[in-house]
């Protein structure tokens, strides 16, 4: 027996898991599970359905993987969740794969940071580097870019995207698309401005903040059109990466409308 498994837990013997994996007291692994090298799993751990979990993961206590989706329309089909490497997924976190409507898949990607009781839906695309603190969750269908920050308690309407390095604040409600760098707050949640602290953290310059602060007033200024302000900002910011990040963000397909400055607030 594999001295790396706890001898209190399941381990279904069709179950892929690499030597180095070490499982804690109480866990629970299904017959279609698979888990690469050296992931932790604390305790009291359920991983279930067509999960696959890559390397150098932490997963504590009470989480549950890969159970069947919450979708009503969901009639037992296969359906994947794959979640990346070095992701540490806190107690009471939920994940189910994906349905029908999504490909059959939920995917994680690397370097994320799962907090206590946070809820991935079917269907969900995270990117890498990404934070859901506490209790947040993500309804069916919503996609997450690298390194956005949802806060805790922060809910998300089903087929929101959410652009990278974007934060969403705690206890916000969220049914409305967010963009890159963007930051929004409040129950039915309107954009508060760029997130600066977060850029700034990640070793954004000086010159591109100050370039995605204008190009921000001009994509939210009250005159002319959306598709007007959008060829302004094409036009003046088009080697400027950041900026037109927002842009194909903005022009991109969402089934959401983008989230607005709440009462003509420009705050940058």
């Amino acid at each position: 027996m594999n001295e790396n498994i706890h001898s209190t837990s399941i381990i279904d013997s069709n179950a892929v898991i690499d030597n180095s994996v070490i499982i804690g007291p109480y866990c629970i692994i299904g017959p279609n599970v698979k888990i690469k090298k050296n992931t932790v799993l604390k305790s009291n751990v359920i991983i279930n359905g067509h999960t696959e979990i890559g390397t150098d993961c932490t997963i504590y206590p009470f989480s549950v993987l890969g159970n069947p989706p919450q979708d009503l329309k969901f009639k037992g089909e296969v359906s994947k969740l794959i979640i990346g490497n070095n992701n540490v997924i806190r107690e009471h976190v939920t994940m189910n794969p994906g349905t029908e409507g999504g490909g059959y898949l939920t995917k994680i990607g690397n370097n994320c940071l799962i907090m206590v009781g946070a809820h991935v839906a079917h269907d969900c695309l995270l990117g890498n580097n990404i934070i859901l603190a506490n209790n947040a969750s993500l309804a069916g269908h919503v996609q997450v870019d690298d390194f956005a920050i949802l806060g805790g308690l922060s809910g998300v309407h089903q087929f929101v995207r959410i652009g990278s390095h974007a934060m969403v604040g705690g206890l916000s409600a969220l049914e409305s698309d967010v963009i890159p760098y963007g930051s929004v707050i409040g129950n039915r949640a309107y954009l508060s401005g760029l997130n600066i602290i977060g850029l700034k953290r990640r070793g954004f310059n000086r010159e591109v903040i100050h370039d995605l602060r204008k190009a921000y007033r001009l994509l939210f200024a009250p005159e002319g059109t959306i598709q007007e302000r959008i060829k302004d900002v094409s036009d003046e910011f088009q080697n400027n990466e950041p900026v037109m990040d927002i842009v194909k963000f903005i022009e991109g397909s969402a089934s959401r409308a983008i989230c607005q400055p709440k009462n003509g607030n420009k705050n940058t």
